[in-house]
């Protein structure tokens, strides 16, 4: 059992947050020179494939969850009055 949802586009940001830590890390310990405008290709290239993996995983668990809804048959009707009625 499963105690939460795989989020791949949390996944992702992380990792991009901790490249660009390790990059100012390194900067920092004197192991190389690191521009500052750095972070900015770092971040959006990153940020980017966080998004993209985080709308499909959002798309695939919707698509799941409607899914599964319309496979239980039971509870009320979609719509008691109108034309759609159950008679």
């Amino acid at each position: 059992m499963l105690r939460h949802e795989f989020r791949p586009g949390r996944l992702i940001a992380g990792a991009t947050g901790l490249a660009v830590a390790a990059l100012y890390a390194g900067d920092a310990a004197g192991a190389w020179q690191t521009p500052w405008y750095l972070v900015f290709p770092v971040l959006f290239g990153g940020l980017w494939p966080a998004a993209v993996a985080a709308w499909v995983a959002y798309r695939f668990r919707r698509r799941r969850s409607a899914r599964n809804a319309s496979a239980e048959s039971i509870g009320a009707p979609a719509s008691t009055r109108g034309s759609h009625a159950i008679r």
